[in-house]
């Protein structure tokens, strides 16, 4: 039996008399509120094709709900009778992001307004599945009695795993996650947690956080390139996650065979050669904290991957055309910055005009974006 996350969202939160947590209208009013929060409701209407009789009743509906609120109104906006402001309500309901990387779990807390309540990790080194879950609950525990949130406003929970879709929840992840791979994880955590999970691959939850906290806030299409383990990406097009035919749309890694794998700008290898040249780097994790571009073997490593890199940057701007190519993943913004000073586009001007191209942007997302997008994948797959 297929496995759907929203059939199992606690009741409270849905529509009286409905399976649904909003309605469209609902929906596309929501999305414009957390695109621009402190807009007056009767600015809502410029931006709207519903006419202002519905623009009134639909807030007032999701107000009574306790889904946004309304604020002050503000100074000479519109006529007549002043206009209140409206913001999602932050304390509506808040949800828990889980992302499984091959040395750490990152884990953040998010409300509904897109505040980052909480951040921790959990390290996977000599820990089963079983163990790590258990240690992840304990850390989603701490986190609500700190922040003196209720069980029962937690929404539900996104969960992001390295490695590509297979169908279903089912992924295949590198070999350090092998106990997570090739079995349905949607119906496993839901069970585990008592609450709804969204499942992605976590490059595809870094590009919904670029998407609604980094570069996403003024550019719609872009190309999300996730440095971790291994190497992937994401594809956001008009503002949304691109996931394609079966789930994998920014597998970049796939352009390469199996001998040029072996030089894509992969973080396993660099970790291996930094270790090879005596730079004792445990981790993915420990080398985006102290990462030093002047290690050994740093410079040696980028020349290795730049041409397979190239190649790459080259057939994202040839297939896609996005307006920006996001550095993004676990690389320390240094080790970013000197592959897009390497950077090589294959343009042949024609009577001179060069063909636009995207803007190569290093994100500026210092926490775990993939985490970040697990958190708000629930609300964004349901509200906005």
């Amino acid at each position: 039996m297929a496995y759907f996350p929203e059939a199992l969202i606690p009741p409270q939160f849905l529509r009286a008399g409905e399976s649904g947590v909003v309605s469209p209208n609902e929906r596309s009013l929501l999305k414009l509120i957390w695109r621009h929060p402190g807009l007056s409701r009767s600015e809502v209407t410029d931006h709207t094709d519903l006419t202002q009789q519905s623009v009134y009743r639909i807030i007032d509906q999701l107000a009574e709900r306790g889904i946004v609120l309304l604020g002050s109104p503000k100074p000479g906006v519109g006529r007549g009778q002043p206009s209140p402001t409206i913001r999602l309500n932050a304390r509506y309901a808040y949800s828990c992001g889980i992302s499984v990387n091959t040395d750490v779990i990152g884990i953040c807390l998010m409300d509904l307004a897109g505040n980052v309540l909480s951040e921790s990790s959990v390290t996977l080194r000599e820990h089963t599945m079983a163990q790590s879950l258990d240690l992840v609950r304990a850390r989603l525990v701490e986190a609500q009695k700190l922040n003196n949130l209720s069980a029962e406003a937690l929404f539900g929970i996104g969960f992001a795993i390295a490695g590509y879709h297979v169908g279903g929840t089912r992924y295949n992840a590198p070999l350090p996650l092998h106990e997570w791979s090739l079995i349905e994880l949607g119906p496993l955590l839901a069970e585990f947690f008592g609450k709804p999970v969204w499942v992605h691959n976590g490059a595809n939850t870094g590009s919904i956080a670029e998407a609604m906290f980094g570069v996403g806030r003024y550019i719609k299409h872009f190309a999300y390139l996730s440095f971790n383990y291994g190497f992937g990406g994401g594809l956001i097009s008009d503002g949304e996650l691109l996931l394609g035919g079966n789930g994998n749309a920014g597998e970049f890694s796939g352009i390469y065979d199996a001998e040029e794998s072996k030089h894509r700008p992969a973080l396993q290898y660099l970790i291996e050669r930094l270790n090879r040249n005596g730079v004792d780097v445990p981790s993915i994790s420990y080398m985006r904290k102290h990462f030093d571009r002047n290690w050994p073997g740093v410079t040696e490593w980028v020349d290795e991957v730049t041409p397979a890199y190239n190649r790459l940057i080259n057939a994202i701007r040839a297939i896609v055309d996005p307006q920006a190519i996001v550095f993004g993943g676990q690389i320390p913004s240094d080790l970013a910055q000197m592959m897009v000073d390497r950077t090589r586009i294959y343009d042949r001007p024609r009577y001179g005009v060069h063909r636009p191209g995207p803007k190569l942007i290093i994100s500026e997302i210092a926490s775990d974006a993939s985490a970040m997008g697990a958190a708000v994948t629930p609300f964004h797959s349901t509200f906005y």
